[in-house]
């Protein structure tokens, strides 16, 4: 599986999956149609996403069992800080929005709701949890980023598209799904959907993408 097996199966049962992965924010993106103001305003509120989601995968290091699995955590800590944040401040700075103005963005309603709900899933559960609240956010991007690199029809965003289409960030994607992968055999045994913690990580998986849809329909409304 491109990512790993278990965000494929997390995927496919995930019936809100083509909502987020093919919402009209994304196609928007590909043929060019997303308003700038809309694309702004988005990569304002993900900025913030952004910081908060850093947070999250330190606290992955925190969770971590092995050596192995705080090198995965620390690695996708810094595609975030280095890579997808500095592309926001760069695109913002080229429309005179500068870094201190991102920084100082008011969360919208949708905003929080996500990142609260990630945050949340690593104070009180593990490092399982935790994962399964983090990986629509990793992978999606890395799909869409794919998806759209292959089917666009405009270059209007093709910098962010590339962004996430690149080698560095599939990268990332894979070591994230190599990352799953080891942390579920490591805690649930080889045959993890027997376990009784199946269902509520699958559930996990299955709100954060719907909060992932929130995340595009407030970007659709600035």
């Amino acid at each position: 599986m491109k990512y790993g097996n278990t965000f494929a199966v997390w995927r496919d049962n995930a019936p809100a999956w083509p909502a987020y992965s093919l919402h009209k924010f994304v196609r928007g993106l590909g043929d060019g149609t997303l308003p700038h103001d809309a694309f702004l305003h988005y990569l304002k509120q993900d900025y913030v996403f952004l910081i908060h989601f850093s947070r999250a995968w330190a606290l992955a290091i925190t969770k971590a069992d092995t050596v192995e699995e705080m090198r995965l955590a620390a690695g996708t800590v810094n595609g975030l800080i280095n890579e997808e944040i500095a592309l926001h401040i760069k695109t913002c700075a080229e429309a005179g929005i500068d870094e201190a103005t991102l920084f100082a963005t008011q969360e919208r309603q949708e905003n929080l709701a996500y990142t609260r709900y990630v945050l949340d899933a690593g104070h009180s559960g593990d490092l399982l949890d935790l994962l399964a609240a983090l990986a629509p956010c990793v992978m999606g991007y890395g799909e869409i980023g794919s998806h759209l690199a292959a089917t666009k029809t405009s270059d209007s965003y093709a910098e962010w598209i590339n962004t996430y289409a690149s080698a560095e960030y599939q990268q990332v994607c894979h070591d994230v799904g190599v990352l799953i992968d080891g942390a579920i055999a490591r805690r649930l045994g080889n045959d993890p959907m027997a376990s009784p913690r199946w269902a509520a990580l699958q559930a996990r998986f299955a709100m954060a993408t719907q909060l992932e849809i929130g995340f595009w329909d407030m970007g659709l409304n600035p």
